[in-house]
């Protein structure tokens, strides 16, 4: 009876190799979960960061300067931040990077009743408009009167909290709203043919609004991580685009509250907020150099600089996998 020996050796080769610990990757919302969030828990059911050893933890946020300022402070790798919010943080000694865009186009809008006496922006004065007291429209109000061509002190502003815009704007509290861009069809279903609207980008004013940001010092150390986590959340925008259906999933899955034709409805917005000449040609999520220097002059006018810097500094799209582009065909005109 022929006795078979295996060595030690042979035993240890013979062993299960255990998989490299994933590492642990926080990503800081911008605000509670939405549409616009749904690729990265997508791409987080499917598996696609654990893949790449990234063990990723979704934050919920509380508005992009609580992010900015988080991320820029190294209490979170990665975060979700409006990019002008994101340039002011940096001006204050945030260590933060952005990454890739998200609203290729501003989200910013204003809202009222037709039957209010108003039609468009040269009627805005003498009208009062409501937001919160923080709210990025109001801050940078003095941008869109100018471009407007009307005078910055000729309209009152009335504090309204984000949840309470329609309410106040039905009950005539206020005759304009501003309000983001993706949650449109909620005015169009409330205030049908009498609602009237302009987006920022109709006057000549389009900022980058949210976008992919990154602490600058762990960019440094784990560029080999950023660039997977970029790439995978760049393949999941993509796919989303593609079909929304199971990218809502994942995100009903996790976020409760939501209701399901509200996040199909913001959906075909964002898809139009995503779409630009660059993120169609050059990448999806691609972040201009010149359009980021008018970005940072409109900032640098309207909200001060405290510690001027040079833009370049403040956002790469090295990461960027330049074969997913944004399909143009599958946003609605």
């Amino acid at each position: 009876m022929k006795v078979l020996r295996i060595t030690g050796l042979a035993l240890l080769l013979m062993a299960p190799v255990a998989a490299p610990a994933a590492e642990p990757v926080n990503l800081m919302l911008n605000w509670a979960p939405t549409a616009d969030h749904s690729p990265f828990y997508y791409a987080k059911a499917q598996g696609w960061y654990e893949k790449t050893g990234i063990d990723l933890t979704i934050e919920v946020g509380k508005g992009s300067g609580v992010s900015s300022l988080k991320v820029g402070s190294g209490g979170s790798p990665f975060g979700i931040a409006d990019l002008a919010t994101m340039l002011v943080a940096r001006s204050k000694g945030a260590d933060v990077v952005a990454l890739m865009s998200i609203y290729a186009n501003t989200g910013q809008t204003f809202y009222w009743l037709k039957s209010y006496g108003v039609d468009g922006a040269k009627t805005f004065p003498g009208h009062k408009i409501g937001n919160p007291p923080g709210d990025a429209s109001r801050v940078m109000w003095p941008a869109f009167a100018k471009a407007a061509g009307i005078a910055p002190d000729a309209v009152t502003f009335v504090n309204v909290g984000p949840t309470a815009k329609i309410a106040a704007l039905k009950s005539h509290t206020v005759d304009i709203i501003s309000d983001f861009y993706n949650e449109h069809d909620l005015k169009v279903i409330e205030f049908g043919s009498d609602l009237g609207f302009v987006n920022w980008k109709d006057i000549g004013l389009n900022p980058y609004g949210n976008s992919l940001i990154v602490n600058g010092a762990y960019l440094a150390k784990n560029a080999k991580l950023a660039e997977d986590f970029v790439r995978i959340s760049q393949k999941a925008f993509a796919a989303c685009v593609a079909d929304v259906a199971p990218c809502l999933k994942a995100l009903l899955d996790q976020a409760s509250g939501l209701d399901k034709e509200n996040q199909e409805r913001q959906w075909e917005r964002i898809k139009f907020l995503m779409t630009d000449d660059f993120t169609t040609s050059k990448a999806l999520g691609w972040i201009d150099p010149g359009r980021m220097q008018k970005d940072y002059d409109l900032v640098q006018t309207y909200l001060g600089m405290e510690r001027p810097f040079a833009v370049e500094t403040a956002f790469s799209t090295k990461l960027l996998d330049p074969s997913v582009k944004m399909d143009a065909s599958k946003v609605k005109k």
